[in-house]
């Protein structure tokens, strides 16, 4: 089978750690850190990235494996030789993709371009040279602007597309039938992490309800070095992303929680973490008799490889749906893989969705 030709829209760290899986799981036939081995016929390394696109100085005009190792991306680095790719990551579109203070920090920060902007038509023609047929958006928080004109981009160009992003697309109605309408599939929005904080959180929230535990209060904490929540630091670019991991958890627990007794959400940029995510989780509630307990938990991961597996799988449903003829959003897809779907399912049913439209489709190509 021909590799899934793939775009990616911000070449930070999650992009970096994308195109590192790629090369190794093409160089190793190896299933391990993989959800699904295969989907559709199509493996992990199945994908060629045939378009980046960029806005910091550091990363355009370079090969897409050079770029995904240049600052201030500080992903933990598990493949250094990446092949060239033999494409150049091309200038994009500032809009608000960048935040104002991002550019006041130097080499930690973003140092866009001087290149010229490009415009829609040029990104839509770039994509169409490419031959892509996923576009990938991993945009910073906040990007509302951005990633609007982006998927604007992907319409004309005729793409599907992965909305990692926690900017609305594929859960929202309008942005939806539009994407049905042109015959392309979307997953989103906001990618969960592969075992991260809000996966934790909502698997706990829905043991807390089947073990009849009623939740009283619940936090999640988040802390990390990386440039997602040196972004995060403005605090006006939360809106969506809070709204998308609150909401996540909301629709796990039994009996929904007040606004003052849950917070979900990042707390803090510690420089010195780079790409390691610390999540502080407490839950507290009552057992029988309205005796009350509570639970602690700590978890590090490193934050850009825990959603590589995901954007994976995503990546290869979204190629299947393209092959299907399957436009709009994918509901199954969307609830397993994003924090803020269309619709919201326990992550079990979601998960057996997938399993349901991933049959479907070697039935479809038998």
């Amino acid at each position: 089978m021909q590799p899934i030709k793939v775009a990616i829209i911000g070449v930070g760290n999650c992009a970096s750690s994308l195109v590192q899986g790629v090369a190794h799981y093409r160089q190793n036939n190896s299933k391990q850190g993989l959800i699904h081995d295969v989907i559709g016929g199509y493996g992990a390394g199945d994908v060629d990235f045939v378009l980046g696109v960029d806005v910091d100085e550091r990363k355009v005009g370079k090969d897409i494996s050079e770029a995904i190792f240049e600052q201030p991306n500080n992903t933990a680095v598990f493949m250094a030789d990446v092949p060239k790719t033999g494409v150049k990551v091309i200038m994009g579109k500032v809009l608000d993709g960048v935040a104002p203070h991002m550019t006041e920090l130097g080499e930690k920060g973003f140092i866009l371009s001087h290149e010229h902007e490009a415009d829609k038509a040029a990104i839509v023609q770039a994509i169409r040279d490419s031959g892509a047929e996923v576009l990938v958006n991993f945009l910073p928080v906040g990007s509302q602007d951005a990633t609007e004109f982006y998927m604007e981009c992907a319409l004309e160009a005729g793409v599907g597309v992965v909305n990692c992003m926690p900017v609305f697309i594929a859960s929202r109605p309008e942005w939806e039938a539009r994407f049905r309408e042109a015959g392309l599939p979307i997953v989103g929005d906001d990618v969960k992490a592969q075992l991260g904080a809000t996966i934790v959180h909502r698997v706990l929230s829905s043991l807390f309800g089947a073990r009849g535990v009623n939740v009283d209060r619940t936090y999640q904490l988040n802390t990390g070095g990386n440039t997602d929540f040196m972004n995060m630091l403005d605090r006006q670019r939360l809106g969506s992303k809070k709204e998308s991991k609150t909401e996540a958890v909301q629709s796990m627990l039994a009996q929904r929680l007040a606004d003052e007794n849950i917070h979900v959400g990042p707390s803090d940029y510690v420089p010195w973490q780079k790409d390691n995510k610390l999540c502080f989780l407490r839950m507290e509630g009552n057992l029988w008799g309205n005796v009350p307990m509570n639970l602690e938990l700590r978890l590090s991961v490193e934050d850009s490889p825990n959603s590589a597996a995901v954007v994976m799988d995503a990546i290869r449903c979204t190629k299947v749906a393209l092959d299907r003829g399957d436009g709009g959003a994918l509901i199954g897809p969307s609830a397993y893989f994003c924090k803020h779907p269309p619709q919201q399912f326990n992550d079990d049913l979601a998960a057996q969705m997938v399993e349901e439209y991933i049959a479907d489709t070697a039935l479809a190509a038998e």
